[in-house]
């Protein structure tokens, strides 16, 4: 062979491998919608790094944040429909999920903590989800009974307790029938305050729940209320209104107690649903996952505050106290 027409061939060779390295290494592309700001894309990232998806080499990663206002969830979940990603993820909640539905009926959608996914119409089921969306459960059928067990352990002699939600929350019915079967075996009635926007929180309907003869707060998991904790915890605790909840940032910042699924591995769980899509598992026959792992935080600086004595027997069960 003449050494023109090697080196032509080579320069042909060379010029083919580029192509075919990018058909072998394919870019992936995965995009997260979240509503609070406090949600931290980098541990999804992170997670799937773990997993073997880089960004920069084989995963184009986007991320979309509401920054606390769900009337902004509708247009920034078509805006990443638009830029066609393999597989969306929606962060902690149900509004997150919802709006990427509703705007994708064909790109794989996996929420990484939903409280009632069939009744928020996500899926079809928990076992067979169908369609396009799965993922992973925020609750069981026995939380709110076993919140409300720990809460009159520490306060037995109540009659009426307050409950925080948000009723635009489809998991809020749920758990308010819930916590209502519940309340009744214990003689206790509930009496609840609905807020939609941090402006429907107000001292004055604080001081209505004191005015129902309510001797705690209850409160129902929602972003909403996470947003608001501060304020709801300063005037709870000046009613002398122990808090409970699963939300484990209440106990953090001065509430009572939590117990709830642990939910800080969220995003890991989700990289591994993202992954099995990614391999060709469509999203329907991925079952709704349920939580496993579950903590109780009680803060005892609060309970001396308070004037409780918290038993110890709560004491022992407890994962983390706070002093």
């Amino acid at each position: 062979m003449r050494r023109r027409e090697f080196i032509g061939l080579l320069g042909g060779a060379t010029a083919a491998w580029p192509l075919a390295m990018r058909a072998q290494s394919r870019v992936y592309g995965v995009a997260l919608l979240t509503l609070q700001a406090g949600e931290d894309p980098a541990q999804l990232v992170g997670a799937l790094r773990d997993l073997g998806y880089v960004t920069g080499r084989n995963l184009s990663f986007e991320h979309r944040s509401a920054e606390g206002d769900p009337n902004r969830l509708a247009a920034l979940a078509s805006e990443l429909v638009q830029l066609k990603p393999d597989v969306l993820v929606a962060g902690w909640g149900t509004l997150a999920p919802k709006a990427l539905k509703s705007a994708t009926e064909t790109i794989p959608i996996v929420f990484s903590a939903v409280g009632d996914a069939i009744g928020a119409g996500l899926v079809q089921s928990l076992s067979r989800p169908g369609g396009n969306v799965t993922g992973f459960s925020a609750q069981s059928s026995e939380l709110k009974g076993k919140q409300l067990q720990m809460l009159l352990a520490c306060i037995p002699d109540q009659h009426v307790i307050g409950v925080l939600l948000n009723p635009d929350t489809p998991y809020s019915a749920l758990a308010i029938r819930q916590l209502k079967a519940a309340a009744d075996g214990q003689d206790v009635r509930l009496e609840l305050m609905e807020i939609r926007n941090p402006q429907d929180f107000t001292e004055a309907r604080m001081d209505s729940l004191v005015a129902s003869g309510a001797s705690s707060l209850f409160i129902v998991e929602d972003p909403l209320v996470i947003a608001i904790r501060d304020t709801v915890i300063d005037q709870a605790n000046r009613r002398r209104f122990p808090i409970m909840t699963g939300l484990v940032e209440y106990a953090h910042s001065g509430g009572l107690m939590t117990y709830g699924p642990v939910l800080k591995d969220s995003f890991r769980r989700a990289a591994d649903y993202v992954d099995r899509i990614l391999k060709g598992t469509p999203p329907g026959d991925l079952p709704v996952a349920q939580p496993t792992q579950f903590q109780l935080v009680i803060n005892l600086k609060t309970a001396k505050a308070l004037g409780l004595t918290i038993p110890s027997s709560l004491l022992a069960l407890a994962d983390e106290v706070i002093e």
